[in-house]
């Protein structure tokens, strides 16, 4: 029987001798997440202070992490750690936009899909050894943000339906750590049957010289839009972090004829989405603009968290905003 990550986490080297040294590190804790515990949070730290001069803090409202993240970048502090879900990071990235003090991440959240754009493992033993790691080969790199409302994204932003269904996962938090992904799969069936499959509301996406209509409209700085138990969903081409671009996917119409091949395509291996006949693929922008085509206003989400309803939203890359390391 594998060892709770509590006692495995008691066993990791964490360089007791050179305590006190390596980059200065600030560590920023969701206490709601759905993996975070206080002894779990302890024990963590600690382990990091064998290879940083590292100190924790934990979240105490929405919004929060932007403050003490931006707080720490002016005290000069090296790496703040987003240990927390997809949420959580992108309020870490959104106070350190634009500074010279990097991000990395640790598990806590439900799909923790920025973590694995990083190449940071979703297991928290795994993911401490690797941050222990990084202090001994100190190489942080500059990516890309996306910035949509006033508000930047670090994979992927969304307005139509999976802003909705956001939207409807974070008013029960409760249920979202509980039954993680299979709760937005729950969700995300009955928000498609309850709004989107009779006249849903209308948009049009205007990239330079294309203007493309449809329903809902995903944008991405990242190649993966999320994931599902464990596997990528790819909506975008050609776009990467470090891109210095954006890229999406429109989709056309909802409807019981194209959504489960849509959904097949969502999760195929071998099928790419850009192939199905509603789905309209764009690439290669530096800013696009949805508006709503029926003055219904459309729900928006960044990175997961739900901003919400907008009549139309302008987004933009913002090449090099952040520093990283992972």
């Amino acid at each position: 029987m594998a060892q709770p990550a509590f006692e495995q986490l008691q066993g990791v080297d964490s360089g007791l001798g050179r305590r006190g040294g390596g980059p200065e590190m600030l560590v920023i804790v969701n206490p709601y997440a759905s993996t975070v515990s206080d002894q779990l949070k302890s024990l963590v730290v600690n382990a990091l202070k064998g290879r940083y001069r590292a100190q924790a803090v934990e979240t105490q409202s929405p919004g929060h992490a932007v403050e003490l993240s931006r707080e720490a970048a002016r005290q000069g502090v090296d790496v703040v750690v987003a240990f927390g879900g997809d949420g959580t990071v992108n309020e870490v990235a959104n106070g350190l936009a634009g500074t010279e003090t990097a991000l990395t991440c640790l598990p806590g959240g439900s799909n923790n899909v920025f973590h694995r754009l990083l190449g940071i493992p979703t297991e928290i033993v795994e993911a401490t050894e690797h941050l222990l790691c990084l202090g001994d080969r100190w190489q942080p790199r500059r990516i890309d943000l996306g910035k949509v409302a006033g508000r930047h994204f670090t994979f992927a932003a969304g307005v139509g339906l999976d802003a909705a269904v956001v939207q409807r996962v974070d008013a029960s938090p409760h249920l979202k750590a509980r039954y993680k992904q299979m709760y937005f799969a729950q969700v995300a069936v009955s928000t498609f049957v309850r709004h989107y499959l009779i006249s849903p509301p209308r948009l049009i996406v205007e990239a330079g010289a294309s203007q493309i209509a449809g329903v809902t409209a995903v944008v991405q700085n990242g190649p993966v839009y999320t994931y599902f138990n464990g596997r990528e969903i790819r909506l975008a081409e050609g776009v990467d972090l470090d891109s210095g671009d954006l890229a999406g996917a429109v989709l056309g119409r909802a409807n019981l004829i194209d959504m489960p091949t849509v959904a097949y395509r969502a999760i195929s291996k071998r099928a790419a989405m850009a192939g199905h006949r509603q789905i309209h693929p764009f690439s290669g922008v530096g800013e696009l603009r949805v508006v709503s085509a029926d003055r219904r206003k459309l729900p928006l989400h960044v990175d997961g968290d739900y901003l919400g309803l907008y009549d139309e939203v302008g987004f933009e890359v913002d090449p090099g905003a952040l520093l990283v390391v992972g």
